[in-house]
């Protein structure tokens, strides 16, 4: 299965943008499904993880202003982000995890947060 990342881009502080996880196959098989992002020089930092039940999590940075979530029809996982800081501007990659406990990545899509 492949992840395919997109919706990256250019906003202004307190902006929104709409990231998008596209597996190339269903999704079902993941038991956790994730977005991480980095910053040059610093390591991959969880961002938000939603479980194939729904459940999710935030970093707490993000709470409040961040949405994660799965539409298993569509293989996709998408992570909503609000009210953004330019704290926020990362490089955001989508992670998952099947029953296998084998971890598959996309690659990144670049969000740049002006001030």
């Amino acid at each position: 299965v492949q992840l395919q990342a997109s919706g990256g881009g250019l906003v202004q502080a307190g902006g929104s943008l709409r990231l998008s996880c596209a597996a190339s196959g269903s999704i079902f098989s993941f038991n956790v499904m994730a977005w991480y992002r980095q910053t040059p020089g610093n390591q991959r930092e969880l961002v938000a993880t939603i479980l194939s039940g729904g459940n999710t999590n935030y970093a707490d940075s993000v709470r409040g202003r961040f949405s994660i979530s799965r539409d298993n029809a569509k293989n996709t996982v998408y992570l909503q982000m609000n009210s953004l800081k330019p704290e926020d501007t990362a490089v955001y990659y989508c992670n998952a995890v099947d029953i296998f406990r084998r971890q598959y990545w996309g690659q990144g899509t670049l969000v740049t947060v002006s001030s």
